[in-house]
């Protein structure tokens, strides 16, 4: 996990600069002396957990890194069973906190406590249940106020999923998304709640907001949330009608057999990968045998390379229609996996001195590898190609210690991973 840490340090660091100095640049509030909102190194740690209720045949993985953030703002929640409601009920949902992760971990802790009551014992579905969750979200963000009455400033948006035996109910304020895969393509995708969106320009304007910089008052970036009790004073006008709304956006999509599977993630995971590259990875890694909750962190992981600076939580629900585990993709990435040891292991034996890992990576990038996981390519396989590097120089008998430019070379008994990995 260091060596993978150290690779993320290299390949972004581009990327984290400009996003750093462009952040600050727009807060204007910060100086030298202030918070830094990107850390020196990433923070890879992930506890993927996940569950399954045979009884209606869902599974379900989630995971979350903290990244390059200097907090951790997300949060998730997964109810397998509703207390209350028949079998076949589950609830998850993902939230993304900014200016603090209050409203993230408030949401997280009691909106399905607000979805039950909402709900009742006998939701009519499918009008009834939509108009349940819409009642919901308002009022956990009520509840909220009455626990922040100084109108603090941060929010947090929210997607849930509501499942039931016969729909599939989508609610979801701000830009984290959802996305469903149905016989083998993106069937649905939930829209972001941005302020220069048609009906969302319309509310703001006529609550007497502006919107600069394509941000509602030049700083906030979407215009649905929990919590931002800044933007919701607007006098003599309802909760849904103020600059920023906690009212979600509801979709029932009626259950099919070709269900197969529904992501739930905060932007991070969406500033990195397209809808349809992230449904390739998951359908690949579902047919060589990975667990949801493994699935999520290895996805993760993969956005993390391909440049994510953000924090990311994903929850996975697999519904029956799901790909199942394939003995011909389980055979190929055992291949790939090998194959990829011995690059690494022949890249570092011809070299005169050893090549970063950093290096490595770039070098096998411009290579034609076959079988490389759908969507996610090199950069699904970034962990493998760290654990290589790492084993290769703990290796009896291999060591390269660093010269005064950080270079080695091979000594004989023990190693150092992290040579030359630091920009």
């Amino acid at each position: 996990m260091a060596a993978f840490a150290r690779l993320l340090e290299r390949l972004l660091w581009p990327a984290r600069k400009k996003q750093e100095s462009e952040e600050e640049e727009e807060e204007g509030h910060r100086n030298q002396h202030g918070p830094r909102l990107l850390l020196d190194a990433p923070r890879c740690v992930q506890r993927p957990h996940g569950g399954a209720a045979a009884s209606c045949g869902l599974r379900f993985g989630a995971s979350a890194v903290q990244g390059w953030r200097a907090y951790m703002e997300d949060a998730h929640c997964a109810w397998l069973e509703l207390p209350g409601l028949p079998p076949g009920w589950a609830f998850f949902a993902v939230l993304d906190g900014h200016g603090g992760t209050r409203a993230a971990l408030f949401g997280a802790r009691h909106l399905p406590g607000h979805v039950l009551e909402a709900l009742g014992p006998a939701p009519g579905e499918p009008e009834g249940v939509r108009g349940a969750l819409r009642r919901a979200f308002l009022s956990a963000d009520a509840q909220l106020r009455a626990l922040w009455p100084r109108g603090e400033p941060g929010g947090s948006t929210a997607v849930a999923l509501l499942v039931s035996p016969r729909f599939l109910y989508l609610a979801h304020c701000g830009d984290s998304r959802a996305m469903l895969s149905r016989a083998g393509a993106v069937a649905f995708s939930t829209e972001d709640h941005r302020p220069l969106r048609p009906r969302e320009r319309e509310r703001i304007h006529n609550a007497g907001g502006v919107i600069r910089r394509r941000r509602l008052e030049g700083s906030l970036a979407v215009s649905r949330a929990l919590g931002d009790f800044a933007y919701k004073g607007a006098p003599g006008r309802p909760p849904e009608l103020q600059l920023v709304s906690a009212e979600p956006e509801v979709t029932a999509l009626a259950r099919q057999g070709e269900d197969e599977f529904l992501l739930l993630a905060s932007d991070g995971v969406w500033d990195a990968m397209s809808g349809a590259a992230l449904a390739g990875l998951v359908a690949s890694r579902l047919c060589v045998g990975l667990a949801p909750e493994l699935l999520c962190a290895q996805l993760l992981d993969t956005c993390l390379c391909k440049g994510s600076l953000d924090n990311m939580t994903c929850i996975l629900v697999c519904f029956p229609g799901a790909p199942r585990p394939c003995e011909e993709a389980i055979r190929k990435e055992l291949a790939l996996d090998a194959a990829l040891g011995r690059r690494v292991a022949e890249l570092c034996s011809s070299a005169q001195e050893p090549p970063s890992l950093n290096t490595v990576f770039w070098t096998l990038a411009s290579e034609d590898i076959p079988d490389l996981p759908s969507g996610g390519g090199l950069y699904c396989k970034a962990a493998v190609l760290a654990e290589a590097y790492s084993q290769l120089c703990q290796a009896p008998g291999r060591n390269w210690q660093k010269g005064p430019n950080g270079a080695g070379k091979p000594t004989g008994t023990h190693s150092d991973s992290s040579l030359d990995l630091k920009p």
